[in-house]
């Protein structure tokens, strides 16, 4: 088997940081600010001295596994993105505000943490058929947050996104998007109602007119069979972490992402082919990233270690540095605040996020990651990224890592469950899919990439556990976290409509007697 660093170079980290740090120290961010761009409210301009296109290639639960990243599986198997990297700015540690789809987009799409606009549970403020149609139920952002794509749309750039929504919010689509909306159906939006937008920037009358899109590939979902076969990882190719059971399911579906990423590679490549047939790719600044981690790995999306969290970030395009590397910890949300700089907008100062290539742009402390209710799922997790350490606080620790989910009828799910009752797993195996969780976790990411070591247990690291435990609790009272309070009983009675049955959390009791009642009168 051959060995992947799903982080790069895990165990050069330290040195890296090391030398980041004295850099940053001694020339006072003078590599960011020389090689930068100048992106106060004049924003970014290309040589003909207009206002750039700004796109997003956003994938689904893709983690970076690419040649550029360090990782040697896929080493030269990425060219795209390997070429991006070196044309532009690679970003080694980027962190997601969430683990899971909806919060995540929720929380980029207006740049600001979903626990504080109230959009952190997984597909809530949703109204369907299938669901509820209580309006009042719905839940518009409030004020003063509008999205990104309505702030760029107002500053005169066309818009559009060809790709799911997934915002818990209530909207107009139309005041986000110039094209690619849907006809014929009733405002305000939910943004999920099994719609994918269309669009493109040949919509645009104006061919002078700047846009801003949104691409989405499907990527760790996507399906790798598409690789030619010459180019396809066949299973067990790649060596699987320790907190997973060495089985033919888990070989397979652990390999399965390293394929996605190359055929994701192909898929941005055609993107790029097209935007240049058009004439647009000179004036067009790309982004590249995911909204979280692999899908089909346990303890990687839905949760908040390091795989489900961590994502690739390359943005490239004119007048954006080249062949650089940051090895800052950053989150996704200055992927928002970015796009609005170079586009020449005013950041709004609620933002969560800083423009990377600011003046002002400062190395952060931490960064910080949530998961709440997913789907019928009640939990709620914080985590707290420093430089070295990653700190995670489970708040039901008695519900175990593999709660009933979406996945319960994947293979890995059904695998695990079986080795667990046949007893088969290793100690760890079982513990950390089975057992009680702990309450507190603190991992050394450098020395423990699989964070499989807690040293919240170990005394001698009383200290940095107290240091990030004040850090969390400080953010939670400053940003007044959203998860701190119950959902909404409508929203309950809906997620309890929805999901018929399924749901086993507690809380969920009333609503579901309620339901019964319900169904017993009619």
């Amino acid at each position: 088997m051959l060995l992947a660093s799903s982080n790069k170079k895990d165990k050069h980290i330290s040195t890296m940081e090391q030398i980041m740090k004295r850099y940053l120290l001694i020339f006072g961010l003078t590599l960011l600010v020389t090689c930068g761009i100048n992106a106060q409210m004049s924003g970014a301009e290309t040589t003909e001295g207009r206002r750039p296109n700004i796109l997003w290639i956003f994938l689904e639960d893709t983690s970076p596994y690419f040649g550029c990243y360090g990782d040697e599986i896929n080493k030269g198997h990425t060219p795209t993105i390997d070429k991006m990297a070196k044309e532009g700015v690679l970003f080694e540690r980027c962190y997601m505000p969430a683990p899971v789809c909806s919060p995540c987009r929720s929380a980029l799409i207006v740049g600001v943490m979903q626990t504080t606009t109230g959009t952190h549970q997984h597909r809530s403020a949703r109204s369907t058929p299938q669901r509820d149609e209580d309006p009042k139920n719905l839940y518009p952002l409030p004020a003063p947050y509008k999205p990104v794509p309505q702030l760029m749309k107002e500053a005169g750039y066309h818009t559009f996104n060809a790709g799911k929504d997934d915002y818990n919010f209530t909207y107009d689509r139309r005041n986000l998007y110039s094209s690619g909306n849907p006809e014929n159906y009733q405002y305000p939006y939910n943004g999920w109602q099994g719609w994918f937008g269309k669009g493109s920037w040949n919509d645009r009358k104006d061919k002078d007119q700047p846009w801003f899109g949104q691409i989405m590939l499907w990527g760790g979902k996507s399906n790798a069979k598409k690789l030619p076969k010459s180019e396809t990882l066949p299973s067990g190719s790649v060596e699987l972490p320790p907190y997973f059971p060495d089985t033919p399911v888990f070989q397979r579906d652990w390999t399965h992402h390293w394929n996605a990423c190359r055929y994701a590679d192909i898929e941005v490549q055609a993107i790029l082919d097209n935007l240049e047939k058009d004439g647009e790719l000179e004036n067009t600044i790309v982004f590249f990233f995911s909204d979280h981690g692999d899908n089909r790995s346990l303890r990687h999306k839905q949760f908040c270690y390091e795989g489900g969290v961590q994502v690739p970030l390359v943005i490239t395009g004119p007048g954006i540095p080249k062949g650089v590397e940051r090895p800052e910890i950053m989150t996704g949300l200055d992927i928002s605040a970015t796009t609005l700089a170079l586009a020449g907008i005013e950041l709004p100062d609620y933002l969560d996020g800083q423009d990377l290539f600011g003046d002002d742009y400062k190395v952060r402390e931490f960064v910080v990651s949530a998961r709440d209710r997913c789907d019928y799922t009640i939990d709620r997790i914080r985590t707290i990224r420093t430089d070295q350490y990653r700190y995670i606080r489970n708040y039901f620790p008695n519900r175990t890592l593999l709660q009933p989910g979406y996945r319960d009828g994947h293979d890995t799910v059904k695998d695990l469950k079986r080795l667990h009752e046949e007893g088969k797993l290793t100690e760890l195996q079982d513990d950390i899919f089975f057992g009680v969780r702990p309450v507190e976790e603190l991992y050394d990411i450098a020395e423990d990439p699989h964070q499989i070591n807690n040293l919240a247990l170990d005394p001698r690291f009383k200290d940095e556990l107290v240091r990030h435990r004040a850090i969390l609790d400080k953010w939670i009272k400053e940003t007044d976290d959203k998860g701190q309070y119950p959902e909404s009983d409508g929203e309950m009675r809906t997620q309890v409509r929805f999901w018929r049955g399924r749901t086993v959390n507690p809380e969920f009791d009333k609503y579901e007697a309620e339901l019964e009642s319900e169904g017993n009168r009619k």
